[in-house]
């Protein structure tokens, strides 16, 4: 066991300090007046965990070193203002920052998240046509205090520091697929002449055409659903950028330390104030169902909203679970006749997307029938109640994003897993009662790794990382410990393994296809 991971532990440290000695990176001025600023100027106190995180971010972006961070943190744990506040320090560093996310819901709710956080500061939205005033963010107060400094004695404001350009407040846009016509021309042309300081997106980010004038801080969200030549083609947009990856599945300890143990982690264990936990229920016979939809109509007849998420879109689905389109017109007509509901799957448009979310975030839907797509990335605080048909086809990790959802406003919250399973599927009743036993993220990862293995989470089983056929994480966890002490103090006393060929030669025997790459060059 010791053996196997010592080896992927080596091949961990042989990266983690290669990269640290091997690329020069933008050393950037973390104590500037703009981040100070925007942090000052949140609508909410930091929580402890926020402020550690805050910290160590900094430290990593005053150095020359390039920045290789992963911030986990649940749901709800405040990770885009931390991320934010490094994108800001970029933009009063004179660079650019990006936000890439996976999914355009995510990435659409990271973009209001930043026109919301930046507002105070008079940000300005570039996907607006130069004069308007649009509904993706509001236009500054005309006495806005520069971002960038106060006003001059002519009433001019100040240049801008380290940017010839000089301009008085960051600009921001977005980039998905659904970003077209002249308002794509005029963001790529923004970006790649420096004008726009900050892009949130999708995978649209890595494609050709897309040109960055000066990157330096690149924040990559739930990075387990890019592919790796995505992470490396986002990278690719700067010289050595600084790069932080975020991700609101808690990874189990040692995970952290060996698949992703080349990265240095923060962690927000601290929820928010004021959040309260939803309640997590199993139904699991039709009159346990039926008293769900009964909570649904109190909680609507309270003004409230509710998500029903189902796991497929069409009956031809091997699974044979419920469909949405199927569950929406049975609810439709059978049990919720006299609601407004709104039908949300991941084979429609972008826009048709948008629409769907806009309609159920201003409150003109009462229920939303959705599959996944919700997963991450939704916040709408009045929404209080989730049912989710066939939860035992679902992961605790999904299981638990999904519970995320909901119990981000101020009233109580509701999560109803509809159990269809046999008596005998054991492992399915091990994945529900930990959901009702704890809504702690962390601990909910930690029964996941006992449940399924380190092969099945994240993306650990990528072509060439090795696999582990002696030693368990979720067992062997001192042993991690050891193996990884070991190799670090092997690989610090010989960082080429220039005295140590045989183990050179182990790590080209224990690392093959895309991990070689990774390994030696990524």
């Amino acid at each position: 066991k010791f053996d196997e991971l010592f080896a992927l532990e080596l091949g961990v440290a042989y990266r983690k300090r290669r990269i640290e000695r091997g690329a020069n990176g933008v050393a950037h001025d973390v104590d500037g007046d703009p981040a100070r600023r925007f942090l000052d100027g949140l609508p909410f106190t930091l929580t402890g965990a926020q402020a550690r995180a805050i910290k160590e971010i900094g430290a990593d972006l005053a150095a020359a070193r390039p920045m290789n961070r992963l911030l986990q943190g649940d749901v709800g744990s405040g990770k885009t203002a931390v991320a934010l506040y490094g994108a800001m320090v970029a933009i009063q560093s004179g660079h650019q920052a990006v936000i890439m996310a996976p999914t355009e819901v995510l990435a659409g709710q990271h973009f209001r998240s930043v026109a919301t956080l930046l507002e105070p500061l008079g940000a300005r939205n570039a996907n607006e046509a130069p004069g308007s005033a649009g509904p993706k963010s509001k236009a500054a107060p005309d006495d806005q205090t520069s971002l960038f400094g106060d006003e001059g004695p002519d009433g001019a404001a100040p240049d801008r520091p380290s940017d010839p350009g000089a301009r008085d407040a960051v600009t921001f846009a977005s980039l998905t697929a659904s970003v077209t016509g002249k308002e794509r021309a005029r963001v790529l042309e923004g970006v790649a002449d420096g004008s726009i300081d900050l892009v949130v997106g999708t995978h649209a980010l890595v494609q050709e055409g897309v040109a960055f004038a000066d990157l330096s801080v690149a924040v990559v969200d739930e990075q387990h659903r890019f592919g790796v030549h995505q992470r490396v083609s986002l990278k690719e947009k700067g010289a050595h950028p600084d790069v932080l990856i975020m991700t609101a599945t808690p990874i189990p300890r040692t995970l952290a330390l060996t698949y992703y143990g080349d990265l240095d982690v923060s962690v927000l264990d601290e929820m928010p104030a004021g959040r309260t936990p939803p309640r997590t229920t199993v139904a699991r016979t039709s009159q346990e169902r039926a008293d769900a939809y009964d909570l649904v109509r109190r909680e609507l007849g309270a003004g409230r909203q509710a998500f029903v998420v189902c796991a497929a879109i069409d009956e031809g689905n091997r699974l044979e679970v419920k469909a949405a389109e199927r569950e929406a017109e049975r609810l439709r007509a059978e049990v919720f006749p006299d609601l407004r509901i709104a039908l949300l799957h991941g084979r429609m448009r972008p826009g048709e997307k948008d629409r769907v979310m806009d309609e159920f975030r201003t409150g003109d839907a009462d229920l939303l029938i959705s599959t996944t797509v919700i997963e991450v990335g939704v916040d709408v605080p009045n929404a209080t109640v989730m049912l989710v048909e066939n939860a035992e086809r679902f992961g605790l990790a999904q299981l638990h994003q999904l519970r995320g959802r909901i119990g981000r406003g101020e009233h109580a919250s509701y999560c109803v897993l509809f159990d269809e399973s046999l008596e005998d599927n054991l492992e399915a009743r091990a994945r529900l009662d930990a959901m009702l036993a704890t809504t702690d993220g962390f601990a909910l990862a930690d029964e996941d790794l006992r449940l399924r293995g380190e092969g099945t989470l994240f993306d650990v089983k990528q072509s060439g990382m090795p696999d582990l056929k002696l030693a368990t994480l979720a067992e062997d966890a001192e042993l991690v410990a050891r193996a990884r002490s070991r190799a670090f103090d092997v690989i610090d006393r010989d960082p080429g393994l220039d005295e140590h060929p045989e183990l050179l030669e182990l790590l080209r025997q224990t690392f093959s296809g895309d991990a070689i790459e990774w390994l030696f060059h990524g």
